[in-house]
């Protein structure tokens, strides 16, 4: 990235001779360096999680700084970033689905809100009093009009696209690369038009679970909580936060795999 000398960065309208805005780069970057949110999309619904740090040991971890928020009754939202950023998106995302009902009187599809949001987060970009949000949101919801869930990700500079898998901040890269091992897409998993051997949002759970603590590093990293929701099948399709025990059972179980995976790892490396 070019110096703050260098008179390009001062502005998320201004463009550099490359064509790049280094506003919208930056806010990007913010995100990167944020705790990582994950979501797939499964058989029977969607799955949302983010590894929350705490800032200090005197902090009520479950009643501070949410990053997993309701936004209507069959849409929920995972943010990363800059939370204070974040809050903003979360209560545009209310205002578009109060709007859209109040209007049509239907709950407003996945895909209409994922597109509104990304108009909203991209029009600050656009304006030399603006800056870009320094977030990234992930939207999981259902249409009861065509009975159908979906995954969708609005990244910092206003684009918005639908994923069987998605991740943003720190972990997203080998947390991509986790999640491609994933059984979560039909066609990679070999099942076509049929997705009875597809994963179920409570496998999902467990291996969210696992991505973000085998991501974690204990040594460089601070303390953290697992927030965790769904949307399914189990829950009627509205937007809920996994249970307590539920997310509970599934850290025991991940970091079971992630020791018997250390070990293994350890025996290959004598018997060479």
């Amino acid at each position: 990235m070019a110096s703050s000398g260098s008179g390009y960065d001062l502005s998320s309208s201004t463009f550099s001779p490359d064509g790049r805005i280094f506003q919208v780069e930056y806010a990007a970057k913010a995100v990167e360096n944020a705790g990582t949110a994950l979501g797939i999309r499964c058989r029977d619904g969607v799955v949302l999680a983010v590894e929350k740090p705490l800032q200090t040991k005197m902090l009520v971890a479950r009643t501070t700084g949410r990053r997993i928020h309701t936004v209507d009754e069959y849409a929920g939202v995972a943010i990363t970033g800059f939370v204070s950023d974040g809050r903003q998106i979360v209560n545009r995302a209310r205002d578009e689905a109060s709007s859209y009902d109040e209007t049509y009187g239907t709950k407003i599809p996945p895909k209409t809100l994922a597109s509104r949001l990304s108009a909203y987060v991209h029009y600050f970009t656009l304006h030399g009093a603006l800056r870009p949000f320094g977030a990234s949101t992930l939207v999981a919801a259902y249409d009861p009009a065509t009975k159908e869930h979906s995954l969708h990700m609005v990244e910092p500079s206003g684009v918005s696209y639908e994923y069987f898998g998605a991740a943003a901040g720190r972990g997203r890269q080998p947390a991509r690369t986790e999640m491609e091992k994933l059984a979560i897409n039909p066609k990679t998993a070999g099942q076509g038009d049929a997705e009875g051997e597809l994963m179920t949002c409570e496998e999902g759970v467990k291996q969210l679970a696992k991505i973000i603590y085998t991501l974690h590093d204990e040594s460089k990293d601070k303390p953290f909580e697992l927030e965790m929701s769904w949307l399914s099948e189990k829950t009627g399709w509205k937007h809920k936060g996994v249970p307590l025990e539920t997310i509970k059972e599934a850290t025991e179980w991940a970091k079971k795999e992630i020791e018997e995976a250390e070990e293994e790892s350890e025996d290959d490396e004598m018997e060479e």
